[in-house]
């Protein structure tokens, strides 16, 4: 007894079948959702990281102004108390009256450090030539004291009376009186003398540097963020590198460091600008945002720096947990894959030996449907129909009548596709009331090569188009519905009129044996202004319908048919539409209607017909531009297809 050899046994059968359906569909799938996967989820990594960047720069700047808010209004404040002090102080003030005065605004204002009533050589005394008192806050409470040391040169005192008008020091260390590091506001005050203001000192008020420690230092970013404050020069008024206070500027720590975005922030920084950006923190050198702007009443700017590996520790972590989890899904993805693979396969293989058998001439080979009503099944069942149908076909090949029959359902059926593919709803947007539209295409035979179509690319763009393919009948009817497909497909993508036609250029030119081409106009609609950038490809080019009466033709764009030239570069005009503007589009089947002396319709006759219904509905200029050209026709057959398209701008 022998056994017959199942070629499934057999090594070549398995390597067929590792090759074949089951191991191409699992391989392309699994490749194109590895691709999907990646694409998504470096998509929505890009897109969270930028909005959690843009969510610090708002905290960042909200975190900047109220802290700055903060010190401007306790600066503020302390600038109103030697304002108002300088209005009082006159020739009939006395020393104690004036030390009694300048204690109490120590006493009620604990943000001050000290403050000082400073007077011009011999304006306080004609025998003394500076006359201070000065009062400071130490441990024991509040110290008054006269400034020792001759204060006429030193800024707080010289920079009033040059400027007339109040300012902030730097900072700077009061050796001899408070004997700490502090900046000055000072406001300089003046006595009437024979009618005239004469200038007579100045009032200061000082605040210590360790206050402004003390708000700068409470401002919490992260672990490792941090605020700082730099005066007008640049020089750091707080830092948490205490060395660098007074000691250090931006500008020099840029130089020395050659550090050009430094020296950019440190530019902006002391030209009193607010900003945000990426930088490196230089405590750490490690990778931060800085958000800074300037303090209104002094000119100084606060800086925060916000650690980014801190802030982005979270969202790498959970991307880092997606990534696992995907590859997981992944692998059971390939496992299910090819599980379903395998079970299509195996029917599919039964099928193909039936179909191979018939092939062969054996038209009773049985054929198992199969208890599935799956595609598989369907096929199976196709094939018995299949089966009948070819025993039938040959017993009636002869009959003529039959296929010529068959062959016009076909052809009904064809139209019936064509048109439907075809916008035949109008109006098309009848929500809309900056626009309407009106088309019809009748073609020539039963199926032509015509097209139009028209779609919003978004809110606010509307792309519309009408192109006539060369040749006619079912090759012109499949290549109409190709570009129609790929235009939308393009233009969905939010590309350019130009690139649109580019791209379907360079997919028609390819594998086109048969060399047929399309004309296609193209043009791309901003119903928010009106403008059109349009782009014309070897087309009839369109009307412009002005609202006044004008007519004219669209200045052609100098460009060539889809489908002959691979590697065109297309080239894009615009026209402007103002209100009750229309745009008249059409194909050559128009101004190439003949009648029986093979005379044309002509664009002369269609600008005339235009200007004879420029003011009736869309749908009326379009079907009495038909029946002009009907009327011009008589009874000679339409030679080509014919297609209008007209859009109204109503702005």
């Amino acid at each position: 007894m022998f056994k017959r050899n199942d070629p499934a046994d057999t090594g070549e059968a398995k390597i067929r079948r590792g090759k074949g359906i089951a191991f191409r569909f699992s391989l392309w799938i699994l490749a194109s959702t590895t691709v999907i996967f990646g694409l998504v989820f470096g998509y929505y990594y890009a897109l969270s990281r930028g909005l959690i960047v843009a969510n610090i720069e708002q905290y960042a700047g909200q975190l900047a102004l109220g802290t700055a808010g903060r010190i401007d209004r306790i600066l503020g404040a302390t600038e109103k108390i030697p304002e108002n002090l300088s209005l009082f102080i006159d020739e009939s003030t006395s020393r104690d009256k004036l030390v009694l005065q300048v204690r109490k605004i120590l006493e009620r204002n604990p943000d001050i450090y000290g403050s000082a009533v400073a007077f011009e050589p011999y304006a306080w005394d004609p025998r003394i030539r500076h006359f201070s008192p000065y009062l400071h806050r130490e441990k024991g409470g509040i110290v008054s004291t006269l400034i020792p040391y001759d204060y006429f040169s030193w800024d707080w005192y010289r920079g009033p009376k040059k400027l007339n008008h109040p300012i902030w020091t730097e900072p700077y260390f009061d050796e001899g009186a408070g004997n700490i590091v502090m900046s000055t506001y000072s406001v300089p005050f003046y006595r009437d003398v024979d009618g005239e203001k004469k200038f007579t000192g100045i009032v200061t008020v000082d605040i210590s540097l360790e206050w402004l420690q003390h708000i700068v230092s409470n401002i919490k970013i992260g672990k490792t963020g941090y605020a700082f404050l730099i005066s007008q020069q640049g020089t750091f008024v707080t830092h948490p590198n205490p060395g660098w206070i007074m000691n250090e500027t931006i500008s020099n720590m840029a130089e020395t460091r050659k550090d050009p975005l430094l020296r950019k922030i440190g530019a902006e920084m002391t030209a009193g600008r607010s900003g945000f950006m990426q930088t490196e923190s230089l405590m750490n050198g490690r990778s931060c945002w800085l958000a800074y702007t300037p303090l209104s009443s002094n000119g100084w700017s606060l800086g925060l720096v916000f650690p980014q590996d801190e802030l982005m520790a979270d969202v790498s972590r959970h991307y880092r947990q997606a990534l696992f989890l995907g590859a997981v899904g992944l692998i059971f993805l390939c496992g299910v894959i090819v599980w379903i693979a395998r079970g299509i396969t195996r029917p599919l293989r039964a099928l193909t030996d039936s179909a191979e058998m018939m092939a062969e001439g054996n038209l009773d080979v049985p054929i198992s449907a199969g208890r599935s009503k799956d595609e598989v099944g369907r096929l199976a069942g196709s094939f018995s129909v299949m089966q009948s149908s070819l025993k039938a076909y040959i017993q009636d090949l002869t009959e003529a009548t039959a296929a010529k029959e068959r062959i016009e359902s076909e052809l009904k059926v064809a139209h019936d596709i064509q048109m439907g593919i075809l916008p035949r709803i109008f109006p098309p947007f009848p929500e809309r009331t900056d626009l309407d539209i009106f088309a019809m295409l009748k073609p020539a035979r039963e199926v032509g090569g015509d097209l139009y179509d028209f779609f919003f690319m978004d809110e606010h763009h509307l792309c519309f188009t009408v192109g006539d393919v060369s040749g006619k009948g079912v090759p012109a009817s499949l290549l109409m519905a190709v570009t129609k497909i790929l235009i939308k497909a393009k233009a969905t993508q939010g590309l350019t009129s130009e690139a649109i036609l580019a791209r379907v250029n360079e997919d028609l030119s390819l594998d086109n044996p048969s060399m047929m081409f399309v004309t296609l106009f193209l043009g791309i609609l901003d119903v928010r202004t009106g403008e059109v950038i349009y782009c014309n490809g070897g087309h009839n080019s369109p009307y412009v319908i002005r609202a006044d009466g004008r007519i004219s033709q669209l200045e052609s764009t100098g460009s060539m048919a889809l489908g002959v030239v691979g590697d065109f570069a297309y080239r894009s005009k615009a026209v402007t539409l103002q209100k009750d503007d229309r745009l008249f589009l059409y194909t050559d089947g128009v101004t190439e209607a003949n009648d029986a002396q093979y005379g044309l319709f002509s664009e002369d006759r269609l600008e005339k017909t235009l200007a004879g219904l420029r003011d009736k509905p869309l749908k009326e200029l379009i079907t009495g531009t038909l029946e002009s050209i009907e009327a011009f026709a008589q009874e000679t057959p339409q030679a080509d297809d014919i297609t209008m398209m007209v859009v109204q701008y109503y702005g």
